[in-house]
């Protein structure tokens, strides 16, 4: 079964490894990279801070309808960043992103904030109705894109996650 898988970066600076890194993990689950959906959140500037912004309604809706999403933060005083609290705020509680598995995914400079992604990111993914059925993943920003920094975990997590998706995939249709 195709996946559709969205990258997510939340990251102040637009076109950030952040993004570059959500798109990394995303394209492991996709037979072509080039099928990864992508939402840079800095890009949707001012809409964030209100309701009703047309491109920040479309981009809910393409996570919405995701099967797969990864969601990633730089560690910015050892949580993730208000851009991405700014787009996740614009989800329904408990059913905004229903159905919907999610990967955590954080970078950060040293293993001090390993964490992260589970005591902070995973717990929002959830009280938006996501499905986070795994650990949350925390790549160092030297070298989230050598593949020895992600193949355990993909090795490790990839099954558990696919069958997530493909479920929530099939409930949705």
């Amino acid at each position: 079964m195709a996946l559709t898988v969205t990258a997510i970066a939340g990251n102040p600076k637009p076109g950030s490894r952040t993004l570059e890194a959500a798109r990394i993990v995303a394209s492991r689950f996709v037979d072509d990279p080039a099928e990864v959906a992508e939402i840079d959140v800095i890009t949707l500037g001012a809409g964030l801070l209100g309701w009703g912004d047309e491109g920040v309604k479309a981009a809910v809706e393409r996570a919405r309808a995701s099967d797969l999403i990864v969601v990633a933060s730089p560690t910015f005083k050892a949580t993730y960043t208000g851009v991405l609290k700014l787009f996740l705020d614009q989800f329904e509680t408990g059913t905004g992103l229903a159905g919907v598995t999610a990967i955590p995914l954080m970078l950060g400079a040293g293993p001090a904030h390993a964490l992260a992604p589970d005591v902070f990111l995973k717990p929002v993914l959830v009280e938006l109705g996501a499905v986070v059925p795994v650990q949350g993943l925390y790549l160092s920003d030297r070298t989230y894109a050598e593949p020895e920094s992600l193949d355990p975990w993909i090795d490790r997590w990839g099954g558990a996650l696919r069958a997530s998706a493909e479920r929530g995939a099939a409930l949705r249709d």
